[in-house]
């Protein structure tokens, strides 16, 4: 695990070396709260976002607000049938606030007709070992639905058995994903279409730090910038807190 490790910071790294960037930070694609979501940044995409997580209406001393996520992601390979993303988060305020991901992943109908979209990868790759090395290992799937249903996404993931506890102490280091997403309302800007809104809603397994799930809308003021409001609630409270609300603004370029 620790070389995977090396490699991909080497790799994010190198990469946004060469896009000559003095200072980077990233997130991977999500659906809302998961990462249940095959999509994957197209080749030469910068995906920047500043998440937030937050109390309402509670004065609460532990377990309150999260640290903001601030970051940055990018599509690296030149390829219609399968892409991938690199990236890495800071979390700030926390001790230790960086955070290493990576994904490959192609899209419906690459393989054949009619093929699911899948994505393999990893995320909260941390740096410091048995404290923030999550080292989440992530396979989803994801299929559009008839009848303008949107989209339905499913998946696993296991991670470290050191970091991936719940508030009791047991190991808590696998289990499912099931994500969904829905655009509506379509306008046009220029010669893009787009839709001004979407629903979307995910949930992941496990009494653990990632184990939860909410729903939420996304605004899309453009096609390249949207805002995402909407709760997220926990399933190991003793862990995580109650549920809070997340603001998510999100910028391609």
């Amino acid at each position: 695990m620790r070389t995977f490790k090396v490699f991909i910071q080497g790799l994010v790294v190198l990469v946004l070396g060469f896009g000559c960037l003095s200072l980077a930070y990233a997130t991977p694609s999500t659906t809302y709260w998961t990462t249940c979501t095959p999509d994957v940044q197209p080749y030469g995409k910068w995906h920047v976002t500043y998440d937030s997580y937050f109390t309402v209406g509670r004065k609460e001393t532990k377990k309150g607000d999260f640290p903001t996520d601030i970051g940055l992601t990018m599509g690296v390979l030149p390829y219609e049938r399968i892409n991938m993303e690199v990236g890495f988060d800071l979390l700030e305020p926390t001790d230790d606030p960086l955070f290493f991901n990576a994904k490959l992943g192609t899209p419906e109908s690459s393989l054949y007709e009619g093929s699911p979209a899948m994505s393999f990868g990893v995320w909260n790759v941390g740096t410091q070992d048995g404290i923030t090395d999550y080292d989440i290992w992530h396979f989803v799937a994801g299929k559009t639905l008839p009848g303008n249903m949107g989209r339905l996404h499913g998946g696993l993931y296991m991670g470290s058995t050191h970091t991936l506890r719940s508030s009791r102490g047991d190991v808590e280091n696998e289990g499912v994903m099931i994500g969904w997403d829905k655009g509506f309302y379509p306008v046009k800007e220029g010669d893009r279409q787009f839709n001004r809104f979407m629903l979307a809603a995910d949930y992941a397994s496990g009494d653990n730090a990632i184990g939860g799930g909410g729903v939420g809308l996304y605004a899309f003021f453009t096609p390249d910038v949207s805002l995402l409001v909407g709760p997220v609630w926990f399933n190991d409270e003793d862990l995580n807190g109650d549920y809070k609300w997340t603001m998510q603004l999100d910028i391609n370029f």
